[in-house]
């Protein structure tokens, strides 16, 4: 996992930003934004919640000894600045998660304009190192029993209720965005009872989604449902599947609350200006998240770095997301796919709804 995740972030999002047309006349620009929106303020709401309820990790001893906490947000602006600016080679041999986060973006811009040979070629290799994480993923439950007997053995079985504590603060936080912040969001768009779509979309998608923990094999039934809802298909069919790839609002979630409660664990103090930066940080490295199930987890580093998190520390608290993987994941994915949809038809409706059109949703 060490290994992979740099190359990982690198081409997922490289490939991501490479693979927007422009010049199409659709509602992209506004489904987009609402893509962005949404998933800033599921990272917000996250850190909030994380202060509200902080968990503690059960981490190996001698965890904390390499730990140079931040002495402030201008600390933090500095070495967030010297990250982005990093060598491309001396980032990926560094795991700099931020310096590939950035050259990720500004290749994906410069390649927009690339031959469709050159963009299929990034996507395969982006494809190909996705199929080596469902590899990794895969032997994933040894790994797991392997931490497991470790934390028990030397922390006794008591050490396992802090998961516990994790998981309801991550099923709640992912529940009250899905419930609350979605809901609001839908209703400024429509000015109507935002509940009968948000449930729509819940039921018909984030079901499914559910049970499959990947977006990207919840696209046919996403499209499906666009269809149904009699929206666009010049639109629905760009945005599904880009919503698939950006729209992240429980990886936002997920990065957060764990990046968190390991800054909690290790006695990292955190300042407003600072957390407000992580969600920034959180909402911009769940779009490169991967389609796969657990690929917000890699991404967690990248956060951990804010704070001066050394990666080694950074994915024992990747395989402590993996014990709770199960739970988590099943549903960050429902809420991810659900909104995809969600957002394709609030931008679609607040259309109509300028044009004087009645929108109706079937139950």
């Amino acid at each position: 996992m060490k290994a992979i995740a740099p190359m990982l972030v690198l081409f997922l999002v490289m490939s991501a930003i490479s693979q927007h047309k422009s010049g199409k006349q659709t509602n992209m620009k506004s489904i987009i934004i609402l893509y962005l929106l949404g998933t800033f303020l599921a990272g917000l709401v996250a850190v909030v919640a994380s202060f509200m309820f902080p968990v503690s990790l059960t981490l190996p001893a001698g965890t904390a000894e390499n730990v140079t906490p931040p002495g402030g947000v201008s600390e933090v602006l500095k070495a967030l600045l010297l990250n982005i600016v990093d060598n491309p080679v001396k980032a990926l041999f560094n795991a700099n998660y931020i310096g590939i986060l950035s050259w990720a973006v500004l290749l994906g811009l410069a390649l927009r304009n690339a031959p469709d040979s050159t963009k299929t070629m990034i996507s395969n290799f982006s494809d190909a190192l996705s199929q080596m994480v469902r590899w990794v993923i895969n032997l994933a439950p040894l790994g797991i029993m392997g931490l497991v007997f470790d934390t028990i053995a030397v922390s006794g079985i008591k050490s396992l209720l802090s998961y516990g504590q994790l998981l309801a603060v991550l099923v709640g936080t992912m529940l009250f965005v899905a419930l609350v912040v979605n809901p609001i969001i839908v209703y400024v768009g429509i000015r109507k009872n935002p509940f009968p779509l948000v449930l729509k979309c819940l039921r018909e998608s984030g079901i499914t989604a559910f049970f499959t923990r990947s977006s990207a094999a919840n696209i046919p039934v996403n499209m499906g449902l666009c269809e149904r809802l009699g929206l666009d298909k010049d639109t629905y069919s760009v945005s599904i599947p880009l919503g698939a790839t950006i729209n992240m609002a429980g990886a936002a979630v997920t990065i957060s609350v764990l990046t968190l409660a390991a800054v909690n664990t290790l006695g990292i103090q955190v300042d407003i200006g600072t957390a407000i930066i992580l969600s920034v940080l959180s909402a911009v490295s769940a779009c490169g998240a991967s389609g796969v199930a657990g690929g917000s987890l890699l991404l967690i580093p990248l956060a951990c770095s804010l704070f001066g998190i050394p990666n080694d520390i950074a994915m024992k608290v990747v395989g402590v997301g993996f014990i709770v993987g199960v739970i988590q994941d099943s549903c960050e994915t429902a809420l991810n796919s659900s909104t995809d949809v969600l957002f394709t038809a609030v931008a679609e409706f607040t259309k109509w709804r300028k044009e004087g059109k009645k929108i109706i949703i079937n139950k």
